[in-house]
């Protein structure tokens, strides 16, 4: 799920939404100096639950992932998580984790699955002070840069409302149908983006 707030597909590029320029060099004028993206440690998990916190349950009532179950996350698979950091401080994050099936489904929601190839996206999320400035996209596609060079890797999925399916489609997801999974009253559709081919990505990701 998502703030911003699996039928296989075939394998294709990753798209650029318009205003994000593809080379790193260009990509710095996006962040400033102090800028840094790394992967989350356990010892980020309630930086990580103020933002969510914040943007999820101000406006729904629930939390994707409540604290125990980030820092669950992030000590198990630190390596499927990222974090945008302004000089030290956190703004924005992602945490994943890997699952086994071709969907996605209840117990998605809490389990880790070391031998699947899919990157289950649990949470994107941006404080609320960074919001409205295309920082939600330069994250997200850094994040899939940073799935490409896992080779375990071969697709990413995530479920969102109806309403941010287009922000997700920008990105290269394509909706697969209704999501199984339920989160109290909240129905959601099922995305996934393939990282199959993406060669270039393993060798040139920055993350």
């Amino acid at each position: 799920m998502s703030t911003q707030s699996i039928h296989p597909l075939k394998p294709e590029a990753l798209h650029l939404p318009a205003g994000i320029p593809e080379s790193p060099s260009c990509q710095r004028r996006h962040t400033l100096p102090a800028s840094e993206f790394r992967c989350l440690t356990p010892e980020d998990a309630v930086s990580v639950f103020e933002i969510e916190r914040e943007a999820f349950i101000s406006v729904s009532g629930l939390c994707p992932l409540y604290l125990d179950e980030i820092r669950h996350f992030l000590t198990l698979c630190p390596e499927l998580s990222l974090g945008w950091f302004e000089e030290g401080r956190l703004v924005a994050f992602i945490i994943g984790s890997l699952w086994d099936k071709e969907r996605l489904t209840q117990e998605s929601l809490t389990l880790h699955r070391p031998g699947g190839c899919t990157a289950h996206l649990h949470v994107l999320a941006v404080h609320r002070t960074f919001r409205q400035q295309g920082r939600g996209s330069v994250l997200l596609w850094r994040y899939l840069h940073h799935l490409g060079s896992q080779l375990a890797v071969r697709r990413a999925a995530l479920m969102c409302e109806d309403a941010l399916v287009p922000f997700y489609e920008k990105l290269g997801f394509h909706a697969v149908g209704p999501c199984a999974v339920t989160v109290g009253p909240l129905t959601f559709t099922e995305l996934q983006c393939s990282l199959r081919g993406q060669a270039f990505l393993r060798r040139n990701s920055g993350c």
